[in-house]
């Protein structure tokens, strides 16, 4: 159920700052805390003594992933202003624009997703397949000034069929409001921490998309007390993830939080502090490495958790090639584990891409990249 009460009340972040929980709209979509797990076949074939894994990917039973901590606070800020639709943007298989589909639907919003080009893959058929059945309308633009101009139609549309504009929902969620849901994720660390389900990490591999998820995590750490690191591993283009930009996400969600609640600390971040990792990106987005795809065997061999090859296979594939540079032996890790973990394939049995706006046909038409076959 989605709902406001004990799960309100016993948000980490909250529980630390009440005066947050009085001014932050919140709605609570997944199951929490989610679980740190330690496998040692897994810590055995990195090598890795004590590497754990936040499975984020078991964060919901309807629809998981790292997604949804976001719009928590996005979507609970947009129903509390009575708004009739939101509209979020992406590429053609974007995670956020399906998870965004599928819980304001939950709430009886509705969903526009602005999707541009992507490189073929098998979850990209899916997730617009899914993004079908949840309700979201689709549209695909060539690029970001079509995308504009589409958006102002849209906005337009909106506007004289209810006489109220879309919520805008940033890529990713990766707002400063979307971001506080892992300010709250850290907090949610410290506590499985000190209830001794595992040892205070010195190094937390995460992906860098949208930044929102890494930014949220180095402030809550600080917030938290914790002396970890965050390791970003970006999958994007610099352009989208990079320092400069990554900072001013920083600064701006730690206003809003000291805006809301005084009490909460101002940090500091420099560029220079963030060491995000350029190398494991590839030929471009959603361009599958080989090392990716070795790093995806792997743990499904060993630990039977699903990784895929655009952003989460990546950064395991990072964290592989520091193990084997022998830089975490001895040192405890954490693998934040940012997919969904679920298979959806009884929604899709009777899907049929053809009911689809006909520019994302070619999905379902052509061949995926030969890493994904």
């Amino acid at each position: 159920m989605i709902g406001e009460g004990k799960t309100r009340r016993d948000l980490p972040l909250f529980t630390h700052y009440p005066r947050l929980g009085v001014r932050l709209p919140y709605l609570c979509f997944g199951e929490y805390p989610t679980p740190v797990e330690k496998n040692d076949s897994l810590c055995a074939a990195v090598g890795v003594k004590n590497l754990y894994i936040k499975r984020d990917d078991m964060s919901a039973n309807l629809y998981g992933g790292n997604k949804i901590r976001k719009l928590e606070f996005i979507l609970a800020h947009a129903r509390k202003r009575g708004v009739r639709e939101v509209m979020t943007y992406g590429s053609a298989g974007s995670n956020h624009a399906l998870a965004t589909a599928v819980w304001a639907r939950e709430l009886g919003i509705r969903s526009i997703s602005m999707l541009t080009p992507q490189n073929n893959a098998h979850y990209v058929r899916k997730n617009l397949l899914l993004g079908q059945q949840f309700g979201a309308r689709m549209f695909s633009f060539r690029g970001k000034h079509a995308m504009r101009f589409g958006s102002l139609i849209q906005c337009a549309r909106a506007f004289f069929q209810y006489g109220s504009l879309p919520q805008r929902v940033p890529r990713g969620g990766s707002s400063p409001l979307g971001t506080l849901g892992f300010v709250n994720a850290a907090f949610e660390l410290k506590e499985q921490i000190d209830a001794g389900e595992m040892e205070e990490p010195e190094l937390i591999y995460v992906t860098l998309g949208s930044m929102g998820t890494a930014v949220g995590l180095i402030l809550g750490l600080k917030a938290a007390g914790l002396r970890s690191s965050v390791v970003p591993i970006r999958v994007v283009p610099e352009f989208i993830a990079n320092e400069r930009k990554a900072v001013r996400l920083f600064r701006r969600t730690n206003a809003l939080l000291a805006s809301l609640d005084p009490s909460f600390p101002v940090f500091a971040l420099r560029e220079c502090d963030l060491g995000i990792r350029h190398e494991f990106f590839g030929e471009g987005y959603a361009h599958f490495t080989q090392e990716g795809i070795e790093a995806k065997k792997l743990v499904e061999r060993f630990a039977g958790i699903r990784l895929e090859g655009t952003y989460t296979a990546k950064t395991f594939a990072a964290l592989i090639s520091d193990a084997k540079r022998n830089r975490l032996r001895d040192r405890v890790v954490v693998y934040w584990n940012t997919c969904d973990a679920h298979d959806h394939s009884e929604r899709l049995w009777e899907a049929d891409y053809k009911k689809l706006p006909k520019a994302f046909h070619r999905y379902f038409e052509n061949d995926v990249q030969v890493l994904d076959s």
